[in-house]
């Protein structure tokens, strides 16, 4: 038990469901007061900046932090959420450096914001999430239907088909796999 608990991958997925579970539930609340009065978010923020179209803009602000917030709280498309949160967070960083200049206090929580996103997209969610499990069961079906593939090629032509032929034939759920849902080659 002791060992288990004291492991690399075990400290690293739990060290990855507390820094995804706390940004989530700190920024989820900035999307929410942003919704709150978006007329005055576009204008002390988003107008400043001349972005075209600052009422959408403040909508795709606010959004992409709480969809990315639950994204990343439920551990599902997880590096999505995280990159959304990064979109915003990147220009909230600009906006703060035009406006106030390198004002550390205005920085720092947006740059610890931009590292806990930044860090969960470049390192994936980890076992604790339901992209791990949908991971799992695409896994184990596709090792279901590459068994059931060679047994019946080797039955058929008397030969067994090697693996890289069958996994040309994938599909939508080994292309997700293999990309975009999680890092699988740890």
């Amino acid at each position: 038990m002791l060992s288990t608990i004291l492991t690399k991958s075990f400290s690293k997925d739990t060290a990855l469901l507390i820094l995804r579970v706390i940004t989530g539930t700190v920024l989820i609340h900035h999307g929410f007061e942003k919704l709150a009065n978006i007329e005055n978010f576009a204008d002390a923020f988003v107008r400043p900046l001349h972005i075209p179209f600052p009422i959408f803009f403040s909508y795709v602000a606010a959004f992409s932090e709480i969809g990315g917030s639950w994204l990343l709280i439920l551990g599902l498309a997880t590096r999505f959420g995280a990159l959304a949160i990064v979109g915003t967070i990147s220009v909230a960083i600009y906006h703060a450096l035009v406006t106030s200049g390198f004002n550390i206090f205005l920085l720092e929580l947006l740059l610890l914001y931009f590292a806990s996103a930044t860090s969960i997209a470049l390192t994936g969610p980890g076992d604790f999430s339901i992209d791990e499990v949908i991971i799992r069961v695409l896994r184990s079906e596709s090792n279901d239907e590459n068994v059931q593939e060679s047994v019946k090629t080797k039955t058929d032509t008397g030969k067994l088909t090697s693996k890289e032929d069958l996994t040309k034939k994938g599909g939508i759920f080994q292309f997700l796999q293999a990309n975009l849902l999680s890092d699988t080659s740890n």
